[in-house]
Parts: structure tokens; C-alpha cells; sequence
């Protein structure tokens, strides 16, 4: 039998420590989509747009390939890319607001 709740939810794993499936849900075959689930569907996809793209300049932009042996490092690792990241935005509104 296909459930599809157990394919967003992971079988109540998420629900037992307090999570949220964000997964996105589908429009049911031959029939509209409903209202809610529309507007359910379009806040997730805001939030993953603006985090996609800090992903996307992390990974292309700055080279950031994780390949490190330890949980420890790899945070490090990332934890150092995402304070250039911020850093670089800083220096680009600083900039932008010095020309306004």
C-alpha cells in the first residue's frame, strides 16, 4: 500500500521530537489543488529559495566541498564558510548603502 505520509513524515519520527514535515505536497491527479494547500506549499518554497541560494554560493561561488574526516571538523568547516559568506554580504551592503 503506497503512504504517502510516511514519505513526508518519515513514519512519525519528526512528530515524536517535535519537528514539522516541509516537504511539499502534491495536487491530487485530475483534480484542483486545494487553497491551503497552495499557501502551505508557497511559504515552503520561500524559505527554501533563500536557503538554496546561500547553498549555492557556498558551494560554487567559494568552492566549499566538505571531504573531512569527524563531525567536528566538518561543522568547522562549514561554520568558517558561512561566516565568509556573511561577511562578504556586510561588505556588499555597506557598500550598496555608500552609494545610495
Amino acid at each position: 500500500m503506497h503512504d504517502p505520509i510516511a514519505q513526508r513524515g518519515g513514519g512519525g519520527f519528526l512528530e515524536k521530537h517535535g519537528f514539522r514535515s516541509q516537504v511539499h505536497h502534491r495536487k491530487p491527479k485530475g483534480r484542483p489543488m486545494a487553497p491551503q494547500i497552495r499557501r502551505g506549499n508557497a511559504g515552503r518554497s520561500k524559505v527554501r529559495a533563500a536557503v538554496e541560494h546561500v547553498f549555492a554560493r557556498q558551494k560554487g561561488g567559494m568552492g566549499l566541498f566538505v571531504r573531512t574526516i569527524g563531525i567536528a571538523r566538518a561543522k568547522v568547516k562549514i561554520g568558517m564558510a558561512n561566516l565568509v559568506y556573511n561577511i562578504g554580504r556586510l561588505v556588499w551592503q555597506e557598500r550598496r548603502r555608500g552609494l545610495a
